[in-house]
């Protein structure tokens, strides 16, 4: 062979080499068998070892490959020396110093021009960066999925509500209706009635009757009143004032009550704190709703508790609300009955006196009102808490 020949044959493998050494990704020549015949410096920047230590390694390259990933790595092996070529195949590379990267290879056999195999050659890419953008996308793809379902959830909640609301509304409007019917003969039976009683002696046999008589005219006046409340508007004004003495006031009403059914009322006031001009305990609302509303939950509280209990009336109050808390020691609310509990003219009570279930109907819809809500749960022991919640101040514009 002539020296020109030689010495470019020699340039060109010098130039080959060369180019090899200097690629950025790991490049690796084996045999057919699989041995390593060559590896580039990328080997080091990856694994920490030189290219010496591996061509002396027994195990290349399952040494250099997490566990977990060493069944793919020989079943890669195993196709490459079948003459099979494969791309980016993703595997975790276990660094000299104990940690994980992620990696790629690629793999082509390789033949002469006598198409003789030459083994095959692998190359491998450092794509740990790429797999850690994957698992970010991964992550935010699975985020946006849970806020679709918290959305959708919440579309399904709030349309949920919704018709419950038109339903109370449509019930309102019937029982506002329904009440301003009987308002008016109900007024005439009321005046006629006072004319006719005014005429009997308190010692006729017969007055007692028309006690009786007066208190059921009152107890219809008082649910057509409810039934009023329970739909139209507020005409009230929100105002400053205690709401210690709003629920002494309250009990006072309903002491008779209390003591007729042997119920302790025992109002507490905890963690009050001031709020600008307004005392730890004072608030600015509407002084007659709120009143309405204690009085119709107080109600229901004494009449749910057994004799010689009590009921716990406890007020927070923070910078922008007030929690009102009342505890009764009675069997408690059923798991079927706590959806229903609001509703209009549902009621757990027996006996015909015992109201037509507008009183937490009339609450809630005087709570929400003023931009607040009331919720009912059983409590660690036994009895129900009716726990109601209300802005320390509503505008007086409204």
């Amino acid at each position: 062979m002539p020296d020109g020949d030689v010495s470019s044959q020699y340039m060109d493998n010098y130039v080959f080499r060369s180019i090899a050494d200097y690629t950025y990704d790991w490049e690796s020549w084996h045999a057919p068998d699989g041995k390593l015949l060559w590896v580039n410096t990328a080997v080091e920047r990856m694994t920490g070892y030189q290219p010496e230590e591996c061509l002396a390694m027994s195990n290349y390259p399952i040494a250099l490959v997490a566990l977990q990933d060493r069944d793919k790595i020989f079943q890669v092996l195993r196709d490459a020396m079948a003459g099979v070529s494969g791309n980016d195949v993703e595997f975790q590379l276990l660094h000299r110093d104990d940690s994980l990267r992620w990696a790629a290879v690629s793999w082509q056999p390789m033949s002469d021009e006598c198409q003789r195999n030459l083994g095959f050659r692998a190359s491998i890419r450092d794509v740990t960066e790429r797999h850690q953008l994957r698992e970010e996308l991964r992550m935010y793809n699975q985020h946006l999925e849970q806020l679709v379902q918290e959305r959708t959830a919440k579309i399904a909640q709030l349309e949920e509500h919704r018709l419950k609301m038109e339903k109370i509304a449509a019930l309102g409007q019937m029982a506002a209706g329904i009440a301003h019917e009987v308002n008016n003969p109900l007024a005439g039976i009321r005046n006629a009635f006072t004319l006719f009683k005014s005429r009997l002696s308190t010692s006729d046999e017969n007055y007692e009757l028309l006690e009786l008589i007066d208190s059921e005219i009152e107890r219809i006046s008082s649910i057509t009143h409810q039934m009023y409340q329970l739909y139209r508007p507020s005409q009230q004004a929100p105002a400053t004032f205690d709401m210690r003495r709003a629920i002494s006031n309250v009990v006072v009403l309903l002491e008779s009550m209390a003591t007729k059914l042997n119920v302790q009322i025992t109002p507490e006031m905890i963690d009050c704190i001031t709020c600008g001009s307004l005392s730890p305990t004072e608030v600015v609302l509407r002084e007659g709703e709120v009143r309405q509303i204690l009085l119709n939950v107080l109600r229901n509280a004494i009449q749910a508790s057994p004799p010689y209990c009590e009921v716990q009336v406890i007020v927070t109050t923070s910078i922008n609300s007030v929690f009102i808390s009342v505890i009764d020691q009675g069997s408690g609310i059923s798991s079927d009955m706590t959806e229903k509990i609001f509703d209009p003219f549902f009621s757990t009570k027996t006996g015909s006196r015992q109201g037509m279930g507008l009183g937490l109907s009339v609450s809630r819809s005087l709570t929400e009102a003023m931009g607040g809500k009331i919720e009912i749960e059983n409590n660690s022991l036994t009895g129900a808490c009716v726990k109601i919640t209300l802005p320390r101040r509503i505008s007086t514009d409204e």
